[in-house]
């Protein structure tokens, strides 16, 4: 596919979804060039774009608060895609201040860049913005939901979601933000639950499990993220927000279950430790804007498949 973005800025691309963004570009987007800005924090994997060629993928290695730095970088790309975050929650409940400088002193550093110099931008952001919902509430989130983020982690992302929104309004900056559910797909950091769990049972270790179990997420293929937001990018409209989600609501025990079951252990093979403090009970998305209004549809629609793939390739890796 042509693309209207010739060379495209995307912060975090190291990372999981970042990462998934960067090849998805690579593979699909022949005409255009991709620098990625990134830290290197423990979380970013190099290894997950260094295959990709060099003549169409650039790392530039430094932090999104330099405003110094973007002001060098930003210039010459007509479009920034910004990935970059601090996002698992238990570390953002032991100790929010990264959370506080990456997540809303970055993206304002980011919002600055592209006002400068009148770079499009989209804002990658999460469902958990909007607090939880009940299990047994038969609503799911949308683009008017109510904001109630409920931990650090989700607190410095709505930060982050309202200035985009404020440099729209204000000063015309020529933004989208998309509010994603869970990811899932390889190359994910095993800080996250579901490689987290694989590893541990290719360990020998039982994986752990927050209170009852029964915390409802909805899960998406990284490789279906990527997807949405390119089309946000290309045919969304300035301004505004789109929820991305594929349906795909799952309790963590189910989840769990598949893991074990795909890796031949028993489903009480769980060591169950008291609930995270905070911990929000339902997610869910109602993605029917993105569908309807720009024509998005996730490919992945077997979440038991995918998950027997994954287990299958970590377990062979170790």
């Amino acid at each position: 596919m042509s693309s209207p973005y010739k060379n495209i800025l995307v912060t975090g691309g190291c990372g999981f979804c970042g990462s998934a963004f960067v090849r998805f570009l690579v593979d699909n987007v022949p005409d255009a060039h991709v620098t990625v800005l990134d830290k290197l924090t423990y979380a970013a994997n190099p290894n997950a774009i260094a295959q990709l060629p060099q003549d169409r993928v650039e790392l530039v290695v430094g932090d999104i608060c330099d405003s110094d730095l973007l002001m060098r970088v930003v210039p010459g790309h007509d479009a920034i895609v910004h990935y970059a975050a601090e996002s698992h929650n238990d570390n953002s409940i032991a100790d929010p201040a990264p959370f506080i400088s990456s997540n809303i002193e970055g993206t304002y550093a980011l919002l600055q860049a592209a006002r400068s110099f009148n770079v499009r931008f989209h804002h990658i952001s999460t469902d958990e913005v909007f607090g939880d919902l009940a299990l047994n509430d038969p609503r799911a989130f949308t683009e008017d939901s109510p904001y109630r983020p409920s931990s650090p982690y989700s607190s410095s992302k709505a930060a982050s979601d309202m200035l985009v929104r404020a440099w729209v309004r204000t000063y015309g900056l020529k933004a989208t933000i998309s509010n994603c559910c869970n990811n899932y797909g390889p190359h994910q950091h095993p800080e996250k639950f579901i490689p987290h769990s694989i590893a541990c049972i290719g360990r020998g270790v039982r994986p752990k499990l927050y209170g009852d179990g029964l915390n409802v997420r909805d899960w998406i293929h990284v490789e279906d993220h990527a997807r949405a937001v390119w089309t946000i990018l290309t045919k969304g409209t300035i301004g505004e927000t789109y929820l991305i989600g594929a349906n795909c609501e799952r309790s963590n025990l189910d989840v769990l279950r598949l893991i074990l079951n795909a890796m031949g252990k028993e489903e009480d093979y769980i060591e169950w430790v008291k609930d995270r403090p905070g911990h929000d009970r339902r997610y869910a998305i109602d993605a029917s804007k993105l569908r309807h209004e720009l024509g998005w549809v996730p490919i992945h629609d077997d979440f038991a498949a995918d998950i027997a793939q994954l287990c299958c390739v970590d377990t062979c890796k170790a």
